[in-house]
């Protein structure tokens, strides 16, 4: 059984994925990731205060890709498009399965193409290593991925 399962410099195997999900292995975000995560943001921040408009960052989304919106407006913005996609139903989805989700996620978001904040990849950490696990429930997806309700319940968290 691992101790500890580092996220961020190389994939994950199926054999971390389980030990995070089943055994609450421990998780550390791999330094270079964060580095990777805090020079998109810096980016991100870059095109937050460009004039032009930037999609999902200085407008809206989906048919509202040509709306802007204004600077005071748009962390309400993204606490919303959160809120509103958190829409599951059903039955709650096993806890190991919604650990491999964050984890997985966690992956993702450190890889440093997203544009997240760095305290969002440290969250997802935090929340993996004190066992805390939101509920997500069976239906209600959204999106061509297909899941963007069960991260948004977790996004919530």
């Amino acid at each position: 059984m691992h101790t500890s399962v580092t996220v961020g410099s190389t994939p994950l195997t199926p054999r971390e994925v389980v030990e995070v999900a089943r055994h609450d292995a421990r998780v550390v975000v791999d330094a270079d990731a964060l580095r990777r995560v805090a020079d998109t943001r810096a980016l991100i921040e870059g095109l937050a205060d460009d004039p032009q408009p930037h999609y999902g960052i200085s407008t809206g989304f989906g048919a509202l890709a040509t709306t802007f919106i204004a600077e005071d407006r748009r962390a309400q913005l993204q606490a919303s498009l959160i809120r509103s996609h958190a829409a599951g139903t059903g039955a709650e989805v096993e806890r190991e399965v919604v650990r491999a989700l964050m984890l997985l996620r966690l992956q993702t978001l450190s890889t440093g193409r997203t544009g997240v904040r760095p305290v969002v990849v440290e969250t997802y950490a935090a929340l993996l290593n004190a066992g805390i696990t939101p509920v997500v429930r069976e239906y209600g997806s959204l999106g061509c991925s297909g899941d963007l309700a069960p991260l948004s319940h977790v996004a919530l968290a």
